[in-house]
């Protein structure tokens, strides 16, 4: 990895070339010029091992803060938070210790499951420990309350006090109906957030979900590097006291074995769980703490703006969260979760947008005003701090554009669009993408929900219409697809893991394909009057 002094004096070339480059432009030189080239050279810097794997509230957020600074300030963008390029954002840090634990009893046996390899466990609430004593456990098949589905595994029975097992996504996915919710792609309802959510609406006091690889769309891996470690909330007054006691994951074997204890069988019930609600008491009981350290900190969203040239109390965002998973100590070897892909190249792909918007010889007729945001990792935390504590208002924002992991597998034929018919949105991007010859196609699995999972989520639940496309699966000739084939499954292999590092032999031309969208998509909404809508069919309105 590069030493100190190297990153610095890559960091002033860069800083020097990307200053030179600004100049007056018409849109079509602006588009071009955006530059894989540069890409590389950002990825290369932010997902380095100076920056720490830039996990909130560390010295690693600081580097990528200050880092994002200097290149917008270089660029003319202005602060967009009353003088300051940063919001701060209330964060609970909560780590969970070591010896958290979980002993099932009943029908004459005992089971004390491991952390980390058989189960994880976590609590929303600020508290140094949380037990549950001989907690009831329930089976409450996807855990969901959703009334316009007709649908609630809650129905006829009261979990206050209780613990609730539930399986992740929702009955759409498992059973392959397409009446059935949305079918197989999965909807609100599967994310692992709701679950939590409703049961702690429900008055449970543990919320336990499945895991499964397919339904979930990630490993076990995932879970476990995800959920150990320091855990961040937004920081509430009564200490998310409102949020179930704890929070947690058990592996598909555990959770055969916890049924076999039952005396029943997990197939038989996960089955009759898609087709219809159901909740069964399993006859066993929990016993479960986590003993957690507390600390409260501070961490940031970077908000810059380039103002409009007619009306810019109008607001069009550009988002992508600048953290990831920071670094282990307790690792031999590599500690670092560089997080390179996830998500160095969408903070890369903002400022490369940034620099094209800043040269055109005439500013949009509306503002643009780019978000990097904290702890998406987290949950989404940044974001939905925006949302909930808007800069400015949510009624004078027409509409967000995101990036995170941009592609990286070369050129593609098609465009892949995360939640496709949501919004008037995709009239502008079917507009660019046709430019470059290509077909706007939804997502390959939308079983794993990826219109949920990302920051532009946050404001679509407060009514602004989000829009979040990227990549393809139709590589534009046959080295292309070549290369691609090679290099997707380590791609995917390496999320959230610490192999997720830079990769100088990366194919950049499609990340370049895409940013040339999002501009043209950013422009052609900012400098219209239109306010684009949201579709009748989607669950968002304003």
């Amino acid at each position: 990895m590069k030493t100190k002094s190297k990153l610095i004096s890559l960091f002033s070339a860069l800083t020097v070339t990307l200053t030179s480059t600004v100049g007056a432009k018409t849109f079509e030189q602006a588009y071009h010029e955006i530059s894989a080239d540069k890409l590389h050279e950002h990825v290369k810097i932010i997902a380095s091992d100076e920056f720490e794997g830039r996990l909130p509230t560390t010295n690693g957020e600081k580097k990528v803060l200050d880092y994002l600074t200097t290149q917008f300030k270089n660029n003319g963008w202005k602060p967009g938070n009353n003088g300051s390029y940063l919001q701060a954002v209330e964060l609970s840090e909560i780590t969970a210790g070591d010896d958290t634990n979980l002993t099932i009893k009943g029908k004459g046996k005992t089971n004390k499951l491991n952390y980390l390899t058989e189960m994880v466990l976590g609590t929303s609430r600020v508290s140094e420990l949380e037990t549950i004593t001989d907690s009831e456990i329930v089976f409450v098949g996807y855990g969901i309350n959703a009334p316009e589905y007709k649908w609630n595994d809650y129905e006829g029975i009261d979990v206050k006090g209780k613990t609730v097992v539930m399986l992740v996504n929702d009955p759409g996915f498992a059973s392959e109906i397409p009446s059935l919710f949305t079918g197989s792609a999965m909807t609100y309802y599967g994310r692992w957030t709701y679950k939590y959510e409703e049961a702690s609406r429900q008055g449970a006091a543990a919320a336990i979900i499945v895991h499964e690889t397919a339904p979930a769309s990630y490993g076990w891996s995932v879970v476990k590097n995800g959920w150990s470690g320091p855990q961040y909330k937004l920081y509430a007054e009564d200490g998310n006291k409102s949020r179930v006691q704890i929070e947690g994951w058990l592996t598909t074997q555990s959770t055969h074995e916890l049924f076999a204890q039952a005396g029943l069988e997990f197939n038989t019930y996960k089955n009759k769980a898609m087709l219809g609600p159901i909740n069964k008491s399993l006859g066993l009981t929990a016993t479960a703490s986590v003993k957690s350290t507390i600390k409260r900190s501070t961490s940031h969203n970077f908000i810059a703006t380039l103002p409009g040239s007619v009306t810019p109390e109008e607001h069009l965002l550009l988002t992508g969260h600048w953290d990831h998973m920071g670094s282990d100590d307790s690792l031999k070897g590599d500690k670092v979760y560089n997080g390179a892909h996830d998500n160095a190249t969408g903070i890369a792909g903002i400022i490369e947008i940034s620099r094209a918007v800043a040269s055109l010889d005439t500013a949009p007729k509306r503002s643009i005003t780019v978000i990097a945001t904290t702890a998406e990792e987290q949950g989404l935390l940044g974001s939905k701090y925006y949302a909930e504590n808007p800069i400015f208002p949510l009624a004078k924002t027409v509409g967000v554009l995101n990036l995170d992991s941009l592609n990286i597998l070369g050129k593609t034929k098609d465009l892949v669009v995360n939640g496709l018919g949501k919004s008037e949105m995709e009239n502008y991007l079917k507009v660019a993408a046709k430019k470059q010859n290509r077909i706007l196609v939804k997502e390959t699995n939308p079983a794993a929900g990826s219109y949920y999972r990302s920051d532009h989520f946050n404001f679509a639940k407060v009514g602004v219409p989000a829009l979040y496309a990227g990549g393809g699966g139709k590589p534009v000739d046959a080295k292309t697809a070549e290369y691609r084939k090679k290099t997707l499954p380590i791609m995917r292999s390496c999320y959230h893991q610490l192999c997720d590092e830079y990769n100088p032999d990366w194919d950049f031309s499609g990340a370049r394909q895409d940013l040339q969208v999002t501009f043209d998509v950013l422009y052609q909404v900012a400098d219209s009057k239109d306010w684009p809508q949201w579709s009748k069919s989607s669950e968002f309105q304003r």
